[in-house]
């Protein structure tokens, strides 16, 4: 069975909530009757040029935003139909790296509250959560950040300092620690190397590849990058202008593209060692 089934999924913004700003005077079809699967363990790659519609379909799929149509299964369980508790527990499985590493960190706190947040939310609810956990629940916590500094690369003497401190690259690495904080089964990694060097995205992308055989993931990477998708996904899907033009295996898409989008996506990226 599909860990995440999409049907029909479409999102249209109204021109007064275009994500594009400005005053458009047409209706935005941002994701346009989108079908697809993704399975156990995985990394399917969601590839397409700026404004394609990519970054919203994540978004869609984890229901951080309320779709116009269709709907999404997480496990045979309806996400549209979940109610706050029950999607409350469901996010614990569902989670997402963001794009950029220096917009997405709270500037405000340490590295150790960063990773920490997810878990002390989803164990009290309360704002002063962490002076009302137990001395051997604030131990855990203590316990697991750790293990996670250790899993994405950094020590324990990033656990004091605060995200202004670290490189594109180690903030990133602070960014895909918090997402696994809660075990999660299924991770939206939206475009995560992009805003990195060549080399450090290198970096990056062999670090979530490491991740997913050590936690057992399964991704939905997305990306303008070609060279990047061939070298980390199973799968590809390609969309243009809110559809789904194509999707196969990552050999099929690359070697014999069947859609002339993804043959000029091909042709115009240029190779990445990694």
């Amino acid at each position: 069975m599909a860990l995440i089934e999409v049907r029909n999924l479409t999102k249209i913004f109204a021109h007064a909530e275009s994500p594009f700003g400005g005053k458009s005077r047409a209706d935005v079809r941002a994701v346009d009757d989108v079908s697809l699967d993704i399975h156990p363990g995985e990394t399917l790659g969601l590839v397409g040029e700026s404004g394609s519609g990519k970054s919203t379909l994540g978004r869609l799929i984890l229901r951080l935003i309320e779709p116009t149509s269709g709907s999404v299964s997480f496990e045979g369980r309806d996400l549209l139909a979940a109610g706050r508790a029950e999607m409350r527990r469901l996010r614990r499985d569902m989670q997402i790296i963001f794009q950029d590493p220096f917009a997405s960190l709270d500037p405000r706190y340490r590295v150790e509250d960063i990773i920490a947040e997810p878990m002390l939310i989803h164990k009290d609810s309360s704002r002063d959560s962490r002076h009302r956990l137990s001395g051997r629940a604030k131990l855990d916590v203590a316990g697991r950040v750790s293990e996670l500094l250790r899993a994405v690369g950094l020590d324990e003497s990033a656990r004091s300092r605060y995200p202004h401190e670290f490189s594109g690259g180690q903030r990133q690495r602070i960014g895909i620690a918090r997402a696994l904080a809660l075990r999660p089964k299924f991770i939206v990694c939206d475009e995560p190397v992009s805003a990195l060097d060549v080399s450090v995205g290198a970096q990056i992308v062999n670090l979530l590849q490491q991740l997913q055989r050590d936690f057992g993931l399964t991704y939905l990477f997305i990306s303008h990058s070609m060279p990047v998708v061939r070298y980390l996904c199973t799968r590809i899907a390609v969309m243009s202008r809110g559809k789904l033009v194509e999707i196969g295996d990552t050999e099929q898409i690359t070697s014999s593209p069947a859609h002339p989008y993804t043959r000029t996506l091909l042709a115009a990226t240029p190779e990445l060692v990694v």
